[in-house]
């Protein structure tokens, strides 16, 4: 059988999914992003010399607060409750690594939620460091791993160390 988009009917109509009949399962996701930028914007980061306050955590808040709106963001997301949601931030050459991890008990993943936890956060970034450096670069948005429901475990191929905070050879 031809693998289909679960958001469209048969008549190709978008729908949100009915998740109804699912079992409540524990469920986990972690995404990963970066923030690339000039030396200059990270010296400024790590000196506490940016004007409009700390990037580095305010981005970790914003994040946090757009995993728990990702339904009010994307269409056809249904609303959960989350049970955790962190930002971690890490410094790497050039610039900084997002990693978000959510986890909830649902019938339904929160991919969306890490993965919109990870945008918004850089996007944070991006914004309070704009005045230093326009040409910042977010990149590499992607979901590392993903736990719980009927399709169980997913890991991002040759992501397992850099999924746990450790780095990758």
């Amino acid at each position: 059988m031809k693998p289909r988009l679960s958001h469209v009917d048969a008549k190709g109509k978008v729908r949100m999914v009915d998740v109804s009949d699912k079992l409540v399962t524990a469920r986990e996701a972690v995404a990963r992003g970066t923030v690339m930028m000039s030396a200059t914007a990270r010296r400024l980061i790590d000196s506490g010399e940016i004007k409009k306050g700390d990037p580095l955590q305010t981005a970790r808040l914003a994040g946090i607060m757009a995993a728990k709106r990702t339904s009010e963001l994307i269409p056809l997301c249904h609303p959960l409750a989350l049970t955790h949601v962190s930002v971690e931030l890490t410094k790497i050459r050039g610039g900084f690594e997002i990693l978000a991890r959510v986890r909830t008990s649902g019938q339904t993943g929160v991919e969306m939620e890490a993965l919109t936890a990870v945008a918004v956060a850089a996007l944070t970034i991006y914004d309070m460091v704009k005045a230093v450096d326009k040409a910042m670069v977010i990149g590499e948005i992607c979901l590392l791993e993903k736990r719980g429901g009927k399709s169980g475990e997913y890991l991002r191929k040759g992501t397992r160390q850099k999924a746990q905070g450790k780095t990758m050879p």
